[in-house]
């Protein structure tokens, strides 16, 4: 069977490779003891009327609405459980989706209760290069512009590996996720090359500039090119997130094909991609020079039937006491629920779901985007049994 991680695709053969997943024996991760009361339920908010969802997420603007990517290019809010028809945007035509490719990634400027901006990170028609747009809300707050300010855009060699992810920092700078590029093994070496943008975390200043100013801390500031990247060293950095507690960034890294990695990501640091992966050299696929690599907090294996980390949050809501502080995430292809605990990736609920992202809303409660069409938000077990199950499929 392909392994979806070898081939950077949380998304693309493992669409149809999931339902064809053999349920084996426990993995070593799986084998990790679970404790008695590390459990969670999925209470479901929303489960027909999406496409390929691949996002949720809030504005912070008081309004207790939920966003909601569709990877074809639409962007859908989710009021009181209930979807509206309409979307906020449609940007379909603009998007050249399949695969890996689509719209993947959205960020609410942090004052846009009062400026109305956002941001959407897409791949464009016809050459799948990734963009990076501005748009602006309309008189009516459910339904956004169509015109579009095009801050970066980044050429895509391969049709994998895009990233995706765009997220304010609590420095008020804009963070993008930008994959390896694709293909696999990372044959140009982009994750560790410092003049071009891909493999990389981004940090821009959408305040200043004519399309973005460069925050003056960023590592590389000073040079003619690179100027925009924070770190450096990542294969698909799908999701990331900011703690909303201490600041902390948060990313999981979707390995190639035996690791799948946790990082806190810190200004300048180097993670490692094509020259480990996880905490193993890749190439060379022994003694490997590790001068100057960050190690990531937590790896697991992805043998079958994970494929590919999906990076979630530190959970900082109030419904379910045990997991305050914990980072959780999971798995696209085994549909595991994990969080880190005490340094280990324990497994919190076997979800059958084909987890595309997490999300927060205002309060810090936790929400888990199904790409099959649903959203679902972790619950206490004793709150709800629906897709209430012991630890690990096995």
């Amino acid at each position: 069977m392909i392994s979806c991680a070898r081939y950077g695709s949380f998304l693309a053969v493992c669409l149809t490779a999931f339902f064809l997943l053999p349920v084996h024996q426990a993995s070593a991760l799986s084998q990790t003891p679970q404790p008695a009361d590390a459990r969670i339920a999925l209470t479901p908010v929303l489960t027909q009327g999406l496409v390929q969802p691949v996002f949720i997420g809030h504005a912070g603007d008081h309004s207790q609405r939920l966003f909601i990517l569709e990877q074809p290019g639409r962007i859908r809010i989710l009021r009181d459980g209930t979807l509206n028809a309409s979307a906020f945007l449609d940007v379909s035509g603009r998007v050249e989706f399949g695969g890996e490719m689509g719209l993947l990634g959205l960020a609410f400027h942090p004052r846009f209760a009062e400026n109305g901006r956002f941001f959407i990170n897409y791949t464009r028609k016809p050459d799948g290069a990734t963009v990076v747009a501005e748009f602006q809300v309309s008189q009516n707050p459910d339904r956004a512009l169509h015109n579009e300010t095009i801050l970066l855009t980044v050429p895509q060699p391969y049709t994998n590996h895009n990233g995706g992810m765009l997220a304010f920092g609590p420095d008020g700078y804009l963070y993008i996720a930008t994959g390896d590029g694709g293909a696999g093994g990372d044959p140009e070496n982009r994750g560790q090359t410092p003049n071009t943008l891909l493999g990389k975390m981004l940090r821009i200043d959408v305040d200043r500039g004519d399309s973005y100013g460069i925050p003056p801390d960023n590592p590389f500031a000073k040079q003619h090119s690179g100027r925009e990247i924070f770190a450096l060293g990542f294969r698909n950095p799908w999701r990331f997130s900011f703690d909303r507690q201490t600041g902390r960034l948060w990313a999981a890294d979707v390995g190639q094909n035996q690791w799948e990695e946790i990082n806190v990501v810190e200004a300048g640091n180097n993670y490692g991609w094509r020259i480990m992966e996880g905490n193993h050299c890749f190439l060379p696929p022994r003694g490997c020079s590790t001068t100057g690599l960050t190690r990531p907090v937590a790896e697991y294996r992805n043998q079958s039937p994970s494929c590919a980390v999906t990076g979630g949050y530190v959970y900082r809501g109030k419904r379910v006491d045990f997991l305050q502080g914990t980072y959780v995430f999971g798995d696209y292809c085994s549909g595991r629920i994990m969080g880190l605990i005490d340094g280990q990736p324990l497994v919190l609920l076997a979800s059958g779901l084909r987890i595309s992202s997490f999300g927060e809303d205002e309060a810090g409660e936790l929400y888990v985007v199904d790409h099959g069409g649903g959203i679902y938000k972790i619950t206490p077990r004793t709150l709800s049994p629906t897709r209430e199950g012991a630890g690990v499929r096995g």
